[in-house]
């Protein structure tokens, strides 16, 4: 049999040529080279077969980030479909000053909710005064000890155990100030 055909079925079987011949013949395939070029011809089929192997499993990972990356954006899609349709109208009338901007809000919950989804914790809402801790906060101005109250101007954000932006907060002005 021509070497052609046994190396397309191997590609089919996705089984290295060598291991192929090796399986259904009593030859090894050193037996039939003559010595010299017989080590090398093993060594040669198998780099052959290692760097198709590599390109084939290069071409499934990549395969698979696409089908990865479809399936997240559609999932985040349904998540926001509601907002997506509705969003655009909504901002519209509000630059018409038809609608005033409390009657917006609700359409922010599929972010909320796409938000929550990922495992995004808000550090602090906005407006809240809490203890001021410099691994968390960011100041926007003044001056603030640990433990001093500040005022959450922007929320910040977490994922897990992981900071993903500071709260940035200013000092609550007391009467002693």
């Amino acid at each position: 049999m021509r070497v052609e055909p046994l190396h397309k079925l191997a590609q089919a079987l996705q089984v290295p040529l060598v291991e192929l011949v090796t399986m259904f013949s009593e030859l090894s395939i050193a037996a039939s080279y003559p010595q010299g070029v017989a080590n090398d011809i093993p060594v040669n089929l198998q780099s052959a077969n290692l760097q198709q192997e590599y390109q084939r499993l290069q071409a499934q990972l990549e395969q698979q980030q696409e089908t990865l990356q479809r399936e997240f954006q559609s999932n985040s899609l349904q998540i926001l479909e509601s907002w997506l349709i509705q969003y655009p109208t909504a901002a519209y009338a509000a630059q018409q000053n038809n609608v005033p901007a409390s009657r917006l809000l609700p359409l922010m919950r599929p972010v909320e909710q796409l938000i929550k989804t990922w495992g995004l914790e808000a550090i602090a809402p906005v407006g809240a005064e809490i203890a001021y801790d410099p691994q968390i906060h960011q100041l926007m101005e003044g001056n603030a000890e640990v433990g001093d109250r500040v005022k959450v101007r922007y929320t910040g954000y977490r994922q897990g155990e992981k900071l993903l932006y500071r709260a940035k907060v200013s000092p609550v002005k007391t009467a002693e100030n």
